[in-house]
């Protein structure tokens, strides 16, 4: 993503479509809030996480407005203390669950949701965005 332009960081694939900048800020906020998840679970805390709406966040950020170059250092400041997270947590906390969203999850599940959520997003910025002409 460091490669991409701050024009192509607002390209849209299709009108009412998120930009570049927005899905990266997307995958950033979702980031977040799923390794907040995995750190109460991960340490025991048995209250229950609310759920929340990805168009409600959206609707309240600023992405559309910062530069893309902003948006990378979030999303890679974010990285960095989801990693300092995965290396700190035991073994056997991997398997303890939690409540999120009004349902059961683990903490290793949601190690996984964080890599495939940003996998599923990587993808489509590949296939619908960058292969606009």
């Amino acid at each position: 993503m460091q490669s991409l332009t701050e024009e192509t960081g607002d390209r849209k694939y299709s009108p009412g479509k998120w930009s570049i900048k927005e899905v990266l800020g997307h995958v950033a906020d979702t980031e977040r809030i799923m390794a907040y998840r995995m750190l109460c679970i991960a340490r025991g805390d048995r209250t229950p996480l609310p759920g929340y709406d990805e168009n409600e966040y959206m609707a309240g950020a600023s992405f559309a407005a910062s530069g893309l170059s902003d948006i990378l250092k979030d999303y890679s400041a974010v990285r960095c203390s989801t990693l300092t997270l995965l290396r700190g947590i035991m073994e056997e906390a991997w398997l303890r669950t939690g409540t999120a969203n009004n349902g059961l999850i683990s903490a290793r599940a949601l190690a996984a949701i964080i890599a495939g959520h940003e996998r599923h997003h990587i993808h489509i910025i590949q296939e619908r965005y960058l292969s606009i002409v």
